[in-house]
């Protein structure tokens, strides 16, 4: 491949802002310009040095620093596909809901990662009377699973915490209207 004929070297001026800022007038038109204090590039346009990074408005939320929401948050409730195992995929949602058509086991979930939290619905189906399994991850209080509402389109909920990779704290509340 030929090398073109037009080119332009590639120059990057360094420097703390201000210092760049104070010799913009010797910066060529074009030229990158990296400001160290500031960990961010510039591009000399005019007599300006102008920022080629986006900047997030305040009001985007972000993943490294405390924030507090002044409007509600949602979650997605996301749907199982019912069958003998459900095997949740906790990287889908925190919310599930799972209306059982017949008896299942919730298997242990996939994704999952410590701090997690969530609601899963359970929800009889028209003929009621279907219980529920649980893998070996679910810690239920007393060591014990719960034994779910047995009426026909009943709906009960386990809310849940992952503690760790192999431990998820879970509380049950039954027989919803």
């Amino acid at each position: 491949m030929p090398t073109p004929a037009n080119r332009t070297p590639l120059r990057v001026a360094r420097g703390t802002y201000s210092n760049l800022n104070s010799s913009v007038a010797d910066i060529q038109e074009g030229e990158i310009c990296y400001a160290t204090d500031q960990d961010k590039l510039y591009v000399k346009e005019g007599s300006a040095l102008v920022s080629t990074q986006a900047a997030l408005p305040a009001t985007n939320a972000v993943t490294d620093a405390a924030q507090t929401f002044t409007a509600a948050q949602r979650a997605t409730i996301t749907t199982l596909t019912p069958g003998t195992t459900v095997t949740p995929d906790f990287s889908a949602s925190n919310n599930f809901s799972l209306t059982l058509g017949q008896n299942t086991t919730i298997a242990n979930p996939t994704n999952l990662v410590a701090g997690q939290s969530g609601s899963i619905f359970l929800v009889q189906d028209g003929t009621g009377s279907r219980t529920a399994a649980w893998g070996s991850y679910w810690d239920f209080v007393g060591g014990t699973a719960p034994t779910l509402s047995t009426a026909a389109s009943s709906v009960d909920r386990i809310d849940y915490i992952v503690r760790s990779a192999t431990s998820i704290h879970t509380v049950f509340t039954a027989l919803y209207s």
